[in-house]
Parts: C-alpha cells; structure tokens; sequence
C-alpha cells in the first residue's frame, strides 16, 4: 500500500533539516537545493509505494526488484552524493572514484545527519551517523581524500558534538 503523505512528510521534514544544517555550516544555497529530485515523478512514486518510516524506501525497492530505479535516477542529479563522483579514466581505462568538491562533502554530511535524525528520531545520538558511515569505510567506495574529509567531520560530530562541527565547517568555508 502506497503512502504519499508519510513520503511527502519525511522527505519534507528530512529536506528542512538539511537546509538548517547547510544554513549552519554556510552553505544555505545549496540546502535550499537540496534533494529536490525526490519530488519528481520517477523519486516520489516509488518512495510513496515502499515507504516503511524507519529507513529509505530505495532499501525495499532494492529487496524487491535487486535495484532502485529512484536511486538510480537520484544519485545522477544530487552532487552530494559519492556515486555521483565515478567516472571513466581514460589512463586505467576503468571506473574510478573522483574527489569530490568540499562544498558536496559537507552537504553529504549535513544530508546523513539529518537522515540519522530523521530515522532514528528520538534515539538519536551524535555518534549516529558515524556508526552509518561505518558500513561503507575503507570499502574504496568514495576517493580517498573524499573519505577522510567526511570521517573527519563524522569523528568531529561524534566526538565534539555539533555546535563544535558547525563552527569548524563555518570557518572552513572562510577560508
């Protein structure tokens, strides 16, 4: 059974979270564009058909079908995202990992934050989106430079908390 409302409600409530997190770290224009593919046909109706509440709906389309269509189609569109940064090295003549721009890194981690909050709700903690982060370190999944920025930034939360790992983004950016 299909649940537009709850979709629309999370990805909502998940997107204002992102923009206050981007607003604190500086980059507000970016969290005003944040995910805003999930509202397109081929993200929301399928997010809509798996929602559960307490995870990704792309998590049950994968289940079902062996891949999620609206991933695919999500992580083509959104810079935030590692898989979006593999592209083909004419040198290797292979797909590798490219670093990604600090300022997407710091929208990812913004993004899994709020997502940690988001679905885990009141159990949340700071370590939360480390632990997440965990299930793909060291996997050569992102480049290795992009890796170490976001488990920085992940440690920095976990271990300082957020008020400490926004005014480090903050001043980052100024720099």
């Amino acid at each position: 059974m299909a649940h537009p409302i709850k979709h629309f409600r999370t990805i909502t409530k998940h997107r204002h979270k992102v923009i206050a997190h981007c607003a604190k770290a500086g980059i507000l224009w970016q969290g005003l564009r944040h995910d805003l593919s999930k509202y397109s046909p081929t993200e929301f109706i399928p997010g809509a058909r798996f929602y559960q509440g307490d995870r990704s709906p792309n998590e049950r389309e994968r289940e079902l079908y062996g891949y999620s269509k609206a991933w695919l189609h999500h992580k083509g569109r959104n810079r935030h995202h590692y898989e979006f940064w593999n592209d083909y090295n004419p040198k290797t003549k292979s797909i590798e990992n490219v670093e990604m721009p600090v300022r997407y890194v710091v929208e990812m981690f913004c993004d899994r934050v709020a997502a940690s909050k988001i679905y885990k709700g009141k159990n949340y903690t700071d370590e939360e989106p480390y632990i997440y982060y965990l299930r793909i370190k060291g996997k050569h999944r992102m480049h290795e430079n992009t890796e170490k920025l976001l488990c920085f930034l992940l440690e920095k939360l976990r271990d300082e908390g957020e008020e400490a790992t926004f005014a480090y983004l903050r001043a980052m950016k100024k720099k």
